[in-house]
């Protein structure tokens, strides 16, 4: 048996996954899997055990955290590949139109997804996706829509002792004591309409070093770099953060999530990358559902109450970030107080 999962693009749809790829290798335990996923996302998938090979789906790079050496190829080059390695069944968790007519003209008999886009017709088997509920379970639908029994959706990540050892020896460069709490603070987001105001990390920030003698740490692409060198601080803080942006890789990333006591930041990728290794986050929503895209496990929320939440960005709205906007810094310091007072320190 050889079986395609289709699921590319953002770091955060991909390892919600996890669990997705855990149920089904329990279920075929002698079959291929490989997964077609996106440079720049897919690399946190590359030692999951639950998967024999990734194919890397190159052929636009319309968001900023999509990187690759390899130069672009067509959608026709992929059909071609994808025919040639003759898979008898394909589960389709990406919703496009063109995921499900790829998977059709690559050959596939066998061909699971969402009933979204119109696509029915180039699907065997198809199941409504339902956006009220988290996406990691609607993964789980397109398994039980095929009659696969879903044990469990916890989610899990894999370091190796290289990459640990790696990331302490980094600490240890920077000058970060071992028993220093440490955090990761995230500004950025893909899509602007995310982001909380720079203004209000930067009083967290001083928060977190002044008062709370915190090491505050940064993970991002390189284009991020110059975003987190100009936080506009109100004073010179006492512990500096260390701006990791653009040195380090998704596999060190991770170890660096995995190291450190929490993480505070936008609805993004390392939210779902910090549950993934067990590190608590407080995380700030506001357009998009918490229901749906809320990192697994027990994390804070914090978010607007207003009625045109969550508007999943599908509507202009009328008044720019306003449910972002309604995120206090009294509160996200409260979340600081109420987390570290019931932390160990991570060391």
């Amino acid at each position: 048996m050889k079986i395609l999962v289709v699921k590319y693009r953002f770091i955060g749809d991909t390892i919600l996954s996890i669990p997705f790829l855990r149920n089904l290798r329990r279920a075929y335990p002698e079959a291929q899997i490989d997964m077609l996923v996106s440079p720049g996302s897919g690399e946190i998938l590359e030692d999951c055990p639950y998967i024999n090979h990734l194919i890397y789906f190159d052929t636009t790079r319309k968001y900023k955290y999509e990187k690759s050496k390899e130069a672009k190829k067509s959608f026709w080059h992929y059909v071609s590949l994808i025919k040639q390695e003759k898979y008898d069944k394909a589960y389709i968790l990406k919703r496009s139109l063109s995921s499900a007519l790829l998977c059709f003209l690559s050959g596939i008999k066998e061909r699971i997804g969402f009933s979204s886009e119109f696509r029915d017709f180039l699907l065997t088997k198809s199941v409504k996706y339902e956006q009220n509920k988290h996406e990691s379970l609607c993964y789980l639908d397109v398994l039980t829509t095929d009659n696969i029994k879903a044990d469990d959706y916890y989610m899990e990540n894999w370091i190796s002792d290289e990459t640990s050892n790696r990331v302490k020896v980094l600490f240890e460069a920077n000058n970060i004591p071992a028993n220093r709490r440490k955090a990761v603070v995230n500004v950025t987001a893909t899509n602007d309409k995310k982001v909380w105001d720079i203004n209000n990390f930067a009083k967290v920030i001083e928060y977190l070093s002044d008062e709370k003698d915190i090491q505050v740490i940064y993970l991002g692409a390189e284009n991020d770099r110059e975003i987190y060198e100009n936080i506009p601080y109100k004073k010179e803080i006492k512990i500096k953060p260390l701006n990791l942006c653009g040195a380090l890789d998704l596999h060190d990333a991770l170890a660096v999530l995995k190291e450190v006591d929490f993480i505070i930041g936008n609805d993004t990728g390392n939210l779902h990358m910090a549950s993934a290794v067990g590190t608590k986050s407080i995380g700030l929503f506001g357009p998009m559902s918490v229901e749906k895209w809320k990192p697994l496990g027990d994390n804070i929320i914090i978010k607007s109450n207003r009625d045109c939440v969550p508007c999943n960005l599908k509507k202009k709205c009328k008044n720019y970030k306003a449910c972002m906007n309604d995120i206090s810094v009294e509160q996200v310091i409260e979340a600081v107080d109420s987390l570290v007072n019931n932390l160990k320190i991570n060391q």
